[in-house]
């Protein structure tokens, strides 16, 4: 169930409420006695954050902003501390809140409500007792009559599309495999608004998709590529923006088999760039965004068979190149290395892709940003980088000099698909690099995909990192 935010003119007097204040003296033009307000004065004196004060008929809390210089940083801190009234909310079986600011700064409410909604996600379907388990929220109002309705619609289209994400990630393969997984987007894409196309083992054949079909190989069920696509009559951009995401539904390593602990039992979240593909393309078409934008996911998973492809077998791509397998744990970046090469008949202006793709990735930043490297250009960059401070979906930049080519040379192909123990995030993009004749940059969302706790509003699971971010970018377009 996602959390409906909507637009409120006034401050309904028998609804808990949310005060979002940085001066204790402006609280004093909010209904509370002067027993109220002696009891806030001292809970903020001994440096409490959030106050709570109950009227009986209703609780209130006084949010207390933080005096972070930087204004990204605060908003940031404001999204994390609105996921800390959730235990608040569920003790006291709370369905609606009020957001109110005591200055009437929209921007605060709407991080404020963005938090406290991202951090109420919850995946429930397995458990037996999942009613008892729900959270008591349903309903956010925020208390302002300068708030349009787009920015309503645009938070509402945000929150949906990153719980979507997020359900896509938690699902395990024995129900999201490949065939659900186009399934799932077929229901989104009429709720959103964008078109789908899907291909199935066949056209993936007769367009000589050889990543795709040698990972396919070991599976017992076929792969699909889908193609998503939303190009408005008022669209900025004649030629289309294209995003990639890697959809293996679940990741065994095949015969360079995945090691159990800590690794292979979370692999079915290594489908994080395709759920995060569909994510901004559900947001960006329910948003009804003035961008054009392509979405392209091979989806199939990397087991092992009878047929499984091996390291050591040269398989021949969608372009032409042939590769050299010699990992077959390699896998998310043969089938993207197919999309990234059917994204040229687009002529796009800028492709995006998504994938949780190294470890190197996660080992270089943790679970704290996105590997990001590619060949747009620095405006392109910058622009990205705005976007990532804006939604604090932060990438942290490597780089992409051509001596790490040298790095994928094979004695017998064109390529072999991994690069050595050394730099392997970038020896992962610059093998994508071959497989790209346009501007292009890759974001390797691996430590930030996933997470085995509760982390302020990212939620245990899939956090559908990359759906916030995208949709920033294009709305900044």
């Amino acid at each position: 169930m996602t959390i409906n935010i909507q637009k409120q003119i006034s401050i309904a007097a028998s609804q808990s409420i949310v005060v979002l204040t940085d001066d204790f003296d402006k609280l004093k033009e909010v209904q509370f006695s002067d027993d109220e307000l002696y009891f806030i004065k001292k809970s903020i004196e001994n440096k409490e954050k959030l106050i709570v004060v109950n009227q009986y008929k209703r609780l209130v809390f006084i949010q207390i902003l933080p005096d972070e210089k930087d204004e990204n940083e605060k908003r940031e801190k404001i999204r994390r501390e609105a996921a800390k009234l959730k235990s608040y909310l569920n003790r006291n079986k709370i369905c609606d809140i009020q957001i109110a600011e005591t200055d009437n700064k929209t921007q605060y409410q709407i991080d404020y409500a963005e938090g406290l909604a991202l951090s109420h996600y919850q995946f429930l379907k397995y458990f037996e007792d999942k009613n008892d388990k729900k959270n008591s929220l349903k309903n956010i109002f925020i208390v302002n009559n300068k708030i349009s309705d787009e920015e309503i619609n645009h938070l509402n289209s945000i929150i949906s599309a990153v719980y979507k994400a997020r359900t896509l990630v938690n699902e395990p393969v024995s129900f999201m495999d490949a065939e659900q997984m186009v399934k799932e987007t077929e229901v989104l894409s009429k709720e959103s608004g964008f078109k789908l196309d899907v291909l199935d083992k066949k056209q993936i054949e007769s367009l000589k998709m050889g990543g795709i079909l040698a990972v396919n190989k070991g599976s017992a069920k076929p792969p699909k590529f889908m193609i998503m696509s939303w190009e408005p009559e008022n669209a900025k951009n004649s030629q289309p923006i294209v995003l990639v995401g890697k959809g293996i539904v679940m990741d065994t390593g095949g015969y360079s088999l995945k090691p159990t602990p800590d690794s292979m039992d979370y692999m079915k979240s290594d489908m994080g760039g395709s759920a995060a593909v569909i994510g901004t393309m559900a947001a960006v078409s329910k948003a009804k965004l003035p961008v054009k934008v392509i979405g392209l996911v091979p989806l199939t998973d990397n087991a092992i068979g009878p047929d499984a492809y091996m390291p050591g077998d040269v398989i021949t791509m969608h372009n032409g190149k042939t590769v050299e397998v010699l990992n077959t744990d390699a896998e998310g970046r043969l089938i993207l290395a197919d999309a990234l090469s059917y994204a040229q008949k687009y002529n796009p202006e800028l492709v995006f892709d998504l994938a949780t793709l190294t470890g190197a990735a996660v080992m270089a930043v943790g679970e704290l940003a996105t590997v990001t490297m590619g060949t747009a250009d620095e405006d392109t960059f910058r622009k990205l980088e705005l976007s990532a401070y804006n939604t604090f979906e932060r990438i942290a930049r490597m780089p992409f000099w051509d001596d790490y080519k040298d790095l994928l040379k094979s004695n017998i192909a064109d390529l072999k698909n991994i690069g050595g123990r050394m730099a392997g995030a970038i020896t992962a993009g610059k093998f994508l690099e071959n497989f790209t004749n346009y501007p292009w940059i890759h974001l390797d969302i691996a430590g930030p995909a996933y997470m085995k706790k509760d982390t302020n509003y990212l939620t245990t699971g899939g956090t559908g990192v990359g759906v916030r971010l995208l949709f920033d970018f294009f709305k900044n377009y």
